[in-house]
């Protein structure tokens, strides 16, 4: 190789390293890096010297590039970490750490409200007896409706807006109703004492009083010799339980294909309640559930016969509870993921 061509890798060289060391900060030395090895930077333009030089030549020349790129880029990383230990601690100096401060506080997370209430459902029928049963929410038509005293064209169908997958007699189950005929068939023949909480689905429109999902608590109570005495205290219980000792409890008849007979439950509401004449529309009550004797049809297709065994069912949403309790007008807000709404609670 030319003696000029080595003298120019070794002025590159000498003059890269004397401009290193005279880079006092990190900015500086990024910026020597940009000059010497940027898209057109000094070594990148020397190296395409290559295709000028004879071939007989070009191999020793790239060979000494490169020992020479290799040098500058140890040098400039060499240089670069000390700027960095040397900003650090001209930063600590500067400002010392105090180890003796309290750390950063943890934002804690917290229970959903609607989970609290449920929780709160859950332990007052916990104390009577009932134990938790969970079901699909994917049903088939037959258990959603069939089974549950309501065959094809059942004009009782129409009480629900159902939503149908792509597979015929798939859908979202409607209600948590189905669960009773799933627990049934697993305990049969023993006595059962149940609570069926889950997720339900409907084709509604929603508003701040209605959602397309939204959560129900089933409960079923199958045995000998259960009686409406035996609903009407249970739902007492609970609801005293869950409002304050001093709620009264009204029954009101009423018609769902699954109960027979089947009943309304309404608690009254406190009047000093700012909110009791929008809650209750004026008349001082407020329905917290639907609820009855379940029918012999049913207990037969769960496997009991209704001879020997009686029971009673009932479904309230628990949302619906929740709002009630903390005077919430909008079902909405449960899905909003609104932190201004979540962090009241």
């Amino acid at each position: 190789m030319t003696t000029s061509a080595l003298d120019e890798w070794a002025a590159l060289e000498k003059r890269g390293l004397d401009e290193l060391q005279g880079c006092t900060d990190e900015a500086a030395l990024r910026a020597w890096h940009t000059r010497y090895f940027g898209d057109k930077g000094e070594v990148p333009a020397m190296l395409r010297k290559v295709s000028t030089l004879p071939p007989n030549e070009r191999k020793a020349f790239g060979q000494t590039g490169n020992v020479v790129k290799t040098k500058l880029t140890e040098a400039y990383d060499l240089a670069l970490a000390n700027a960095k230990e040397a900003a650090l601690q001209a930063s600590l100096s500067a400002h010392p750490l105090d180890v003796t401060l309290p750390g950063r506080p943890v934002p804690r997370g917290r229970l959903h409200v609607a989970t609290q209430v449920m929780r709160q459902i859950y332990g007052i029928f916990a104390d009577m007896g009932f134990q938790v049963y969970r079901s699909r929410e994917v049903e088939d038509d037959e258990t959603n409706f069939g089974l549950l005293n309501m065959p094809p064209h059942h004009p009782a169908r129409d009480m629900w807006d159902t939503f149908h997958t792509t597979t015929p007699g798939v859908l979202l189950r409607t209600h948590t109703s189905p669960g009773q005929i799933h627990v049934m068939r697993e305990f049969c023949p023993h006595p059962i004492r149940a609570v069926l909480p889950g997720m339900c689905f409907r084709f509604e429109q929603v508003t701040t009083r209605s959602e397309m999902q939204f959560e129900q608590v089933e409960g079923l109570v199958v045995g000998p010799q259960v009686t409406m005495a035996d609903l009407i205290g249970t739902i007492t219980a609970f609801a005293r339980r869950l409002f304050g000792q001093e709620r009264q409890i009204r029954i009101r008849s009423s018609y769902f294909p699954f109960t027979e007979p089947s009943i309304e439950v309404d608690i009254d509401w406190p009047k000093d309640d700012p909110n009791a004449d929008r809650l209750t529309k004026g008349t001082g009550w407020l329905e917290i559930m639907g609820a009855g004797m379940v029918h012999p049809v049913v207990l037969r297709n769960g496997g009991y016969d209704p001879q020997q065994v009686s029971g009673f069912a009932f479904g309230l949403g628990p949302q619906r509870i929740t709002m009630l309790k903390h005077a919430i007008d909008d079902i909405r807000q449960f899905w909003a993921n609104d932190l201004r709404f979540l962090q009241q609670f």
